[in-house]
């Protein structure tokens, strides 16, 4: 018989020991003793709803969807719908609006070759943010490079915040889209992506948002934002890696052509052409990772269940703690100090270099990341070679705050 559908969590009071229990993970003793994982800007602990969500699907439904008739198939196309019915959902967005891609980075790509590349001319220019992770740099910089368009990045301030008025400044009759980070994954700056919307499309100029270190964290409604394209990662909203979501409003999708050909993303096809699938399915091709989609889906119900209200005032008063802490150790230097901000702790102290820093936090029990965090344009912006950056979570709490501080002390005392 099939076991029962594994069913989403009830929404409780926040509590931190309670959600503590729900990470397997978190009990995995590391380096001898305490584990306090501050690594969420890199990736997510998945709950053991999410576990037993992707456990479930191979042990009772594990099937190619959409290509057969028989009772297996059937249960994974419809679980498989059913996930894409749920993302959409916590988009507001229409279920045809969401397209299946392998993480953030895949989505980015999708929009450049299939939306932006058809459209650019010589000269023309995609406008982004100096404190933009590479994959919302180095695809458009891909295609410019094939017309003759460029690159161009506003300034940050010291502070780690966008100058506003530079970036609107930069926006003219050459700007053919605006890319732009929702949460900056080394500074943490929450940029005002409702302002800069506003802004472009008052020139008539699409927007896309890169929202891996978002979802997370802070509420997403996409009609709301009235952005054109919004991209995710699975893997760092609890779910799992190698699955990610893209956002395209339905005249976007429409007007797109297919970027990957092959299987589900076709209607007919003959040796004199062929023609494409509804949307989203003509941008998806191939055997897609159906497993992946369940989970995602079982990790927003998670999300959602906790609230993300509750997650984000737990985030802040954390991030106001760790600040405090840290900027209380001699010769640390926090790198992004924006007025609006989630919950990262980027740092340089003058007694050690960032990678043996990390080291010294590792053999404590304390899993931070260390380097340049794939924003290294934004590293020379502040003059550094890399940075150690502490990221929050739902499971952190002031306990993970202090082993990271009494870790820190120990860098001084061996350094200085």
């Amino acid at each position: 018989m099939n076991a029962a559908v594994p069913r989403p969590v009830i929404p409780l009071p926040f509590d931190l020991e309670r959600i503590r229990a729900d990470f397997p993970i978190l009990a995995e003793p590391v380096r001898g003793g305490r584990l306090a994982y501050l690594d969420n800007g890199a990736t997510t602990q998945k709950p053991e709803s999410v576990l037993r969500a992707m456990d479930h699907y191979y042990r009772h439904q594990n099937s190619n969807v959409h290509r057969a008739v028989h009772d297996l198939a059937e249960r994974a196309t419809t679980a498989y719908e059913a996930a894409r019915d749920r993302i959409a959902r916590f988009f507001g967005a229409a279920r045809e609006e969401i397209v299946f891609t392998r993480g953030t980075t895949e989505a980015i790509n999708l929009v450049a070759y299939s939306y932006l590349l058809p459209r650019l001319k010589a000269g023309d220019e995609i406008l982004v943010t100096g404190m933009e992770h590479h994959s919302n740099i180095v695809p458009w910089q891909l295609v410019a490079a094939q017309i003759g368009a460029r690159v161009v990045a506003a300034p940050v301030t010291d502070s780690g915040e966008l100058d506003f008025d530079a970036w609107r400044g930069m926006l003219n009759d050459r700007t053919r889209l605006v890319a732009v980070g929702h949460v900056s994954n080394t500074l943490g700056t929450i940029n005002p992506v409702e302002d800069m919307i506003r802004e472009a499309h008052a020139l008539g100029i699409p927007v896309l948002v890169d929202g891996a270190q978002a979802i997370a964290h802070l509420a997403v409604d996409v009609r709301a934002l009235d952005v054109d394209f919004y991209a995710s990662s699975a893997h760092k909203a609890y779910g799992p890696t190698g699955f990610g979501t893209l956002y395209a409003k339905r005249g976007h999708l429409e007007a797109m052509q297919p970027w990957h050909g092959g299987g589900d993303m076709i209607r007919t096809v003959s040796f004199e052409g062929s023609t494409w699938n509804d949307i989203p399915y003509k941008f998806e091709a191939g055997t897609p990772d159906m497993a992946g989609a369940i989970g995602f889906a079982a990790a927003l119900d998670y999300i959602e269940a906790q609230g993300l209200d509750a997650i984000a005032a737990h985030e802040h008063a954390l991030l106001e703690e760790g600040t405090a802490r840290l900027t209380a150790i001699p010769g640390l230097r926090l790198i992004g100090t924006a007025r609006r901000k989630g919950g990262i702790l980027s740092f340089v102290m003058d007694c050690a270099h960032p990678q043996d820093i990390g080291t010294i936090l590792d053999q404590s029990g304390v899993a931070v990341r260390t380097g340049h965090h794939c924003t290294m344009p934004l590293m020379q912006r502040f003059g550094i070679p890399a940075t150690v950056r502490a990221s929050l979570g739902i499971y952190n709490g002031s306990d993970d705050l202090a082993q990271l501080e009494a870790a820190l002390h120990k860098v001084n005392r061996l350094f200085t």
